[in-house]
């Protein structure tokens, strides 16, 4: 038996994987969720909490977005069997431009973060997004603690991963926004794909995902 575990997206709730449907009698699924931040914790040491709520060894770790980069952080931790992000980065070398010049600037520090809660800001902020899906999305956001949120944005901008991990799977969409296609390397490329496309694309990972979890 495999086990999965599924770390949703920044602020997001883990029900963005509730239409992910993998074999059973192969697979065995488990969601993480968010934690509430400690004042200025460490990303080390936030991870290092998380993963108590991981019980088995060799795991495969799943994470979209900002929860991408989450996962990444506990394999550093723990042995795992593979490690998949999805609509996320491998380094800071696929930041977007403006990630890059907020992570110089600390710019992001003047945003009212009380705004991503409500996911306009990642309409402005991710150029794009059609209102449709953002309101899709918006179902499943359940993270709209104010120090959570100041706590994550800083994280991810700051986030000092200079080259990807070995052996990361990469899944991302060519109609992302907010991490755009042209920044990122060594894919798997969802064609039609949008930031949000765990939800609205789930079709396409139900039939995918055995596969590229049994890859090897």
């Amino acid at each position: 038996m495999t086990h999965v575990y599924f770390m949703p997206g920044m602020a997001a709730s883990p029900l963005i994987y509730e239409n992910i449907a993998l074999p059973v009698g192969q697979f065995e699924v488990h969601h993480l969720d968010w934690l509430l931040p400690e004042s200025k914790e460490p990303l080390d040491h936030y991870c290092r909490r998380l993963m108590k709520g991981i019980h088995h060894e060799r795991p495969v770790l799943v994470g979209v977005s900002f929860g991408g980069v989450i996962v990444q952080e506990l394999a550093k931790l723990i042995e795992v069997e593979k490690l998949i992000i999805i609509s996320s980065v491998k380094s800071t070398q696929e930041f977007p431009r403006r990630m890059r010049v907020s992570k110089k600037t600390g710019l992001h520090k003047l945003l009212p973060t009380s705004l991503i809660a409500n996911f306009d800001w990642w309409s402005k902020f991710g150029r794009g997004i059609a209102p449709k899906k953002m309101e899709l999305y918006k179902r499943y956001l359940n993270m709209n603690n104010q120090r959570y949120l100041d706590w994550a944005l800083d994280t991810m901008i700051k986030w000092d991963q200079t080259t990807p991990l070995k052996g990361i799977v990469h899944i991302h969409g060519d109609q992302d926004h907010i991490f755009p296609i042209k920044y990122i390397k060594d894919c798997i490329t969802v064609k039609g794909g949008t930031h949000v496309m765990i939800i609205n694309r789930y079709r396409w990972f139900n039939e995918n995902l055995p596969e590229i979890i049994a890859g090897k």
